[in-house]
């Protein structure tokens, strides 16, 4: 049925833990700040968001850990695959899940609206996409810093 709420599933390498997000998403980014470059060992970290309520996790446990004061960070302590980024919204006034757009099971129905923090970006890494790029937080700022890749600091590029 049309009104069936949309259920995205997901889970880590090995499928020792696995969750469910069911409704509308908060919205799905690309995160350049370095404390998500270090979480996933990756240039820029993708993510979708819930709201708590609206997720489960299956089987076992997600690992967390305290990266920053009202952040953690979920990890499997199995396989060792980077899950989410949990914490308190203003925006939404609610604690929020947010996860790499990596671990669903069809990573391909999410496509990301912004980018932010990109004024921590690694110089040498853009994506060639007309999205909108916050130098902060998504909301922090009253508009974005720029539209698409940077003509700047990219090998080959003046």
């Amino acid at each position: 049925m049309a009104d069936d709420p949309v259920t995205l599933t997901g889970g880590c390498l090995c499928g020792a833990v696995r969750y469910e997000a069911t409704g509308e998403s908060l919205g799905t980014g690309h995160c350049h700040c370095h404390s998500c470059r270090r979480h996933t060992g990756a240039p820029v970290a993708t993510y979708v968001g819930f709201n708590a309520d609206q997720v489960r996790f299956i089987g076992a446990e997600r690992n967390l850990y305290n990266s920053s004061p009202g952040v953690t960070r979920a990890f499997c302590n199995q396989c060792g695959s980077s899950l989410t980024w949990e914490g308190f919204s203003g925006t939404s006034n609610s604690t929020v899940i947010e996860f790499h757009i990596s671990t669903l099971d069809d990573p391909a129905s999410i496509v990301p609206q912004d980018h932010s923090h990109y004024g921590e970006r690694i110089t040498w890494f853009d994506v060639a996409d007309g999205l909108p790029r916050y130098r902060g937080g998504v909301g922090k700022d009253e508009e974005p810093s720029s539209h698409g890749p940077a003509t700047y600091g990219l090998p080959g590029r003046a």
